[in-house]
């Protein structure tokens, strides 16, 4: 075969460094964002914060003006012998800090975060401030150890007496049960109880003995407990022998009780999410604008880029053009993920305006694609823009997958939103009549009214999922 030269012009999307960069800062979210700028910061010389006025340089400048004219007169360059009686050390020497103010760089109130308190730890505090012996000190700390986070003693009585009379000589079941009693009336009310109906008597014990409907109320929470759930108004007069004003009044004073008192003592740590685009309706039309704090403006450096010699081969000078040529590719990426962004943001909101007049029953049907046909962007794009990006919108805070959602057919030809389902079957089931609520078939007829299609077993799912109970569980007579 005879051999041949041949030129042949083809294309072929190849995956360069400045393509990998701008695909990693664009599916970024915000907090990882930040630390990708600030590690380019600290390995870049060539990059820098772009600030018109950096107020710690002010602060210093000023600082030191008052030391010169300080220094002129005289009067404040030495430590004097004695000071006045009705002079304090801040009227002769200035605090070395800048006084608190409506400076840009004053740390936020988030930042100051103390530790928060368990449970256990609450209870041993109460437990060092009361008179107690060694011996009940280690059965409180053992009885302590076995409260869980919503205030209940999850292991049996008769398992801590076990494992405690290996360090007790001589300890007795009554010894465990009279401490108990003690760290039950510790903060807060209804702590270290055994079971639910322990629970709730404890906190009925400390009501006052004029309180309405006490003693009825801790005989039924004692007795009766199994058929509160189903609050049947004739099965339970006709089990307790109470007439309905009564238990009325019983069953509005259990309610008022806290069946989980120790998870109010149970602080999770906040987590505060930044907006990455703000939406707000300017002169009746909705504007989209960039979050200006999810990142600080950079530059070039001046300075070092004016360094740089063309026709300069050393070792120092290239490396200088490396980093000029990287805070270039940086800066391009960051301006092209913002651009990005921002565009995807607006088209979200023109498509869903009607979210943004009248909530989530309006929402429509959108998809990826649909996005991404608008914008001549591939959906992989629009996928990675969307995640773990957050709009600050009239309805709060809300992450851009939330406008993204599947869709159900209409009489009428049309589709509609799984999250405007979602929506009206909760306004349905926040409606409806508590002694009879609807069910997943009634739900299904009444939108199935409205032209919306949606089997039983769909709104079963979406119910679920939105943590509402079933009709026998909501289902209440008193």
């Amino acid at each position: 075969m005879k051999q041949s030269l041949q030129l042949r012009i083809g294309q072929s999307l190849t995956m360069t460094p400045q393509l990998q960069q701008a695909i990693k800062l664009l599916q970024m979210s915000t907090l990882d964002l930040q630390q990708e700028i600030q590690q380019a910061l600290e390995s870049n010389m060539m990059l820098e914060v772009d600030e018109e006025e950096l107020p710690n340089i002010e602060f210093r400048d000023k600082k030191l003006e008052n030391t010169d004219q300080q220094t002129s007169e005289g009067s404040q360059t030495d430590m004097p012998d004695e000071l006045p009686v009705d002079v304090s050390w801040d009227d002769v020497y200035e605090s070395s800090l800048p006084s608190g103010g409506d400076e840009g760089d004053s740390p936020e109130f988030e930042a100051f975060r103390g530790k928060s308190e368990s449970l256990r730890d609450h209870l041993v505090w109460q437990l060092e401030l009361i008179p107690i012996s060694d011996r009940d000190y280690a059965i409180a700390t053992a009885i302590i150890d076995a409260v869980n986070d919503d205030g209940y003693v999850t292991s049996e009585l008769a398992d801590i007496f076990q494992g405690l009379q290996d360090q007790l000589e001589g300890l007795e079941m009554d010894e465990v049960l009279a401490v108990l009693h003690r760290v039950q009336n510790f903060d807060p009310v209804g702590v270290a109880a055994l079971d639910l109906a322990d629970c709730l008597g404890l906190q009925l014990q400390q009501l006052p003995v004029t309180t309405p409907y006490r003693s009825e109320a801790l005989e039924f929470v004692h007795r009766h407990l199994d058929l509160l759930a189903s609050c049947d108004q004739a099965r339970l007069m006709k089990r307790i022998g109470l007439t309905e004003d009564v238990l009325k009044g019983v069953l509005a004073l259990i309610r008022t009780l806290d069946p989980k008192p120790g998870a109010r003592l149970q602080d999770s740590d906040v987590e505060y999410v930044v907006p990455d685009v703000f939406v707000a309706k300017v002169n009746g039309q909705w504007q989209v604008n960039l979050n200006p704090e999810i990142a600080p403006k950079l530059r070039v450096n001046p300075f070092y880029s004016g360094m740089i010699k063309r026709a300069d081969n050393s070792h120092d000078n290239v490396s200088m053009k490396n980093h000029l040529q990287e805070a270039r590719w940086f800066i391009k990426s960051l301006h092209s993920r913002n651009d990005t962004l921002l565009r995807v943001a607006r088209s979200i909101v023109e498509k869903q305006g009607d979210f943004f007049e009248h909530g989530a029953i309006a929402m429509k049907p959108m998809v990826l694609r649909d996005i991404a046909e608008e914008l001549e962007l591939h959906e992989s794009t629009i996928s990675r823009v969307t995640t773990q990006k957050y709009m600050h919108t009239p309805h709060g805070v809300i992450e851009f997958k939330y406008f993204f959602s599947s869709h159900v057919s209409t009489d009428g030809g049309g589709e509609c939103s799984a999250t405007a389902i979602r929506a009206l079957i909760k306004e349905l089931v926040g409606s409806e009549n508590p002694a009879k609520p609807l069910s997943d078939s009634k739900i299904s007829d009444l939108l199935n009214e409205k032209g919306i299609n949606v089997a039983r077993r769909t709104i079963a799912k979406y119910r679920e999922a939105m943590s509402i109970p079933s009709t026998s569980q909501r289902k209440r007579h008193i």
